[in-house]
């Protein structure tokens, strides 16, 4: 595996999953602790114990005015075993920086809750430069479809028949950037919207999207490079 240098201003594909591919998210208890860390570790000061005993996530979190992000977080999905992002870093080591304090934190928060010890993902961070713009087109539609792992597996096949139901299932599931997308205020303050909104549209020609890469979606050249042909960090 290759080493990746991170440039300012460029867009990653970083994403990891737990050791032996075991879940790291057991709950949503869970699941909002790692948000609150994404928030609390994106920032050039070192990281604080003011959230260490809370799981909840509270928007007003953007209210924060000594908060100078590290990155912009385009979009995400949380899944029970793996996460994706796509990432932008605003000075060259920012990646780096941020993934080492979201990583410690979320690990020492993990295993002390849940009675372990040892790693909690498997190996460092992966990461892709997304300079291929096929590849950047896929790719916020490919990290929003990923939930449907969880009740329509066949998508990735393209076996999927139920539509509608598929299409609902993703506007009921919260532990993505999708809802921020389509109009609906979910963790505003965690991504920065602007690049992908001019790229990809207004909430209402994203929604529409979404329901055409539902019926007609071909995801090969990012099922290619994730997972299968990682660059490590």
């Amino acid at each position: 595996m290759r080493k990746l240098n991170f440039v300012e201003g460029e867009i990653y594909h970083i994403y990891n999953r737990g050791v032996e591919k075991r879940d790291i998210f057991m709950n949503d208890g869970d699941r909002f602790r790692f948000l609150r860390s994404m928030y609390f570790c994106n920032d050039i000061a070192p990281a604080v114990n003011s959230f260490r005993d809370k799981n909840e996530f509270d928007e007003t979190m953007n209210l924060d005015i000594e908060h100078k992000s590290l990155v912009r977080i385009h979009s995400f999905v949380l899944m029970p075993n793996h996460f994706h992002f796509l990432i932008e870093p605003l000075n060259d080591s920012a990646i780096t920086v941020f993934m080492h304090k979201l990583g410690t934190a979320y690990t020492m928060y993990f295993n002390k809750k849940h009675r372990r010890v040892g790693s909690l993902f498997q190996g460092p961070f992966k990461a892709i430069s997304v300079k291929n713009e096929a590849y950047f087109n896929y790719l916020p539609y490919y990290i929003h479809l990923n939930p449907l792992d969880l009740s329509y597996p066949s998508w990735r096949e393209q076996k999927l028949k139920d539509y509608n139901n598929a299409f609902k299932f993703l506007n009921e599931y919260r532990w993505s950037s999708y809802l921020d997308y389509i109009g609906v205020k979910n963790y505003p303050s965690i991504i920065y919207r602007d690049l992908l909104l001019e790229i990809l549209g207004n909430p209402l020609r994203q929604k529409g999207e979404m329901k055409e890469w539902l019926k007609n979606m071909s995801f090969d050249v990012v099922a290619d490079l994730t997972f299968e042909n990682d660059v490590i960090v």
